[in-house]
């Protein structure tokens, strides 16, 4: 096009940077088209030349090919379903009690945190009172763990305690294990650090009745439950399997039915009535079959596969296949999303749970596209969650080849959270959830959408050694 040609229409323009840049010219009548970017690095120099240098390498993409291949070719199976002080033996032998996210002391728990392990010391008869389970925390009478460290997950406040029940997956070829806690249902819980009556009724029979008559259903198969398969059609059904867990939880109920109807004298029918008001049933299995998948890839040399980003409330922390067990931190988010009438921001506790290992799996917010009917409960439109799909695709390693998204035509869903393309980018990934109120005893007071901070990444990347060739 010759100049004149150029001023006699009307201009085009891409505007990078600051919105401001790009209000001047929209005023004056112009079309202006705003990209979002943001410098590599987050603008830090010497990282950003670091980025430079690893990006493409031949030797990290050797890995992080076998790190994410180790990560889709895991089986997870439903197995069991046994107390934890069985299957973690550290549990049987000494007052710990595990939590989710990255180490944290009592005196900086946050106050969901807290609720669940006075809880959970009044369901171990470690104390009598809540004040008793107080000063037992307080004194150093009880030691701390993230679940992690013990190849387990738990959502929210994430406290698992000797006699609570786990269910058990286990990798079809491997047979390596991992473990969480059985989802409480709908209302007061103690994963949201809700105290009561009521709340330890419900943990009494879970231990007494509800996992016993699992462990029976389960026995009672000729197969295991393959959580893979289930999740894959439940992706097809409007779960992501992180925040809506509606259709996954109907599929494994009814795979575990007949078997609790047999082992009506061990509580069965009693936990077909509990399953069939809990339509967030299937979380823990989703989560402890991510954990299962994401623990394969863990410790691969010069691989910058992230294998877990977990929170505790006070912090949110990463590990990377590469950088062995080390956690990288940052101050915990906060959660933007919608409230339960008399409940708002203010009330609201920063992120909190296990349960984003769901998210480093392809799932939960990764997998937004294939559930509309979340969007609107976690704030949103069914547009916005395509495209959060979408632009996640552009953090990850790959696609999953089972877990199919049918709102963007049926890919795969991102998998393989990589720190180079966070920190290259950006752009931080995004992270379905449930919210608790700040003080302890209260419980759940909404659900939304969060992000896994950028200085967990660039931290990573820091740390991250060259590799040699």
């Amino acid at each position: 096009m010759t100049t004149s040609g150029l001023l006699a229409a009307a201009p085009r323009i891409v505007a990078v940077g600051v919105d401001g840049f790009a209000a001047p010219a929209a005023d004056a009548g112009a079309t202006v088209h705003q990209v979002e970017w943001r410098p590599p690095a987050a603008g830090d120099e010497d990282l950003g030349a670091k980025l430079a240098r690893l990006t493409s390498h031949p030797a990290i993409e050797r890995a992080n090919t076998r790190a994410l291949d180790a990560v889709l070719a895991v089986q997870p199976l439903l197995v069991d379903v046994a107390p934890a002080q069985d299957l973690i033996p550290q549990l049987a032998e000494e007052r710990l009690l595990l939590h989710a996210g990255p180490p944290l002391p009592y005196e900086r728990m946050c106050g969901p945190m807290r609720a669940a392990v006075v809880g959970a010391a009044l369901l171990e008869g470690w104390a009598q009172t809540p004040e008793q389970a107080e000063r037992l925390a307080a004194d150093g009478g009880i030691r701390f763990e993230p679940c992690h460290h013990h190849d387990a997950v738990g959502p929210m406040a994430g406290i698992i305690s000797r006699s609570m029940p786990l269910l058990v997956v286990e990798d079809r070829d491997t047979g390596r294990r991992a473990y969480s806690n059985l989802n409480e249902g709908q209302g007061r819980c103690l994963r949201y650090g809700a105290l009561g009556d009521d709340v330890m009724t419900r943990l009494r029979w879970m231990g007494e009745r509800l996992g016993p008559s699992l462990r029976a259903a389960l026995r009672s198969r000729d197969e295991p439950v393959d959580l893979r398969g289930l999740t894959a059609q439940a992706l097809q059904m409007g779960d992501e399997c992180h925040s809506r867990n509606t259709a996954a939880s109907a599929l494994l109920t009814r795979e575990l039915a007949a078997g609790l109807a047999r082992s009506a004298d061990l509580g069965g029918v009693e936990a077909l009535d509990f399953l069939s008001g809990n339509n967030y049933w299937f979380l823990n299995f989703s989560m402890a079959a991510s954990k299962l998948a994401m623990d394969a890839g863990h410790g691969v040399e010069h691989s910058t596969l992230v294998t877990a980003f977990a929170r505790n409330g006070v912090d949110v922390g990463i590990r990377v296949s590469g950088l062995g067990d080390a956690w990288f931190r940052a101050p915990a988010a906060a959660v933007d999303g919608l409230y339960f009438a008399g409940f708002g921001p203010d009330d609201a506790n920063p992120d909190i749970g296990d349960s984003a290992i769901t998210e480093t799996h392809g799932l939960g917010g990764f997998a937004i596209a294939a559930a509309p009917a979340i969007v609107g409960f976690v704030g949103g439109t069914p547009e916005r969650a395509r495209r959060i799909s979408r632009e996640m695709a552009g953090l990850t390693l790959g696609r999953h080849r089972d877990y199919q998204l049918p709102g963007l035509d049926f890919v795969g869903s991102p998998v393989g959270i990589d720190i180079r393309k966070v920190v290259d980018t950006g752009l931080e990934p995004v992270v379905t959830t449930g919210i608790s109120h700040r003080e302890p005893g209260i419980g759940q007071i909404g659900a939304g959408l969060t992000h896994a901070p950028l200085r967990c990444f660039t931290e990573a990347l820091a740390a991250f050694h060259e590799p040699c060739d």
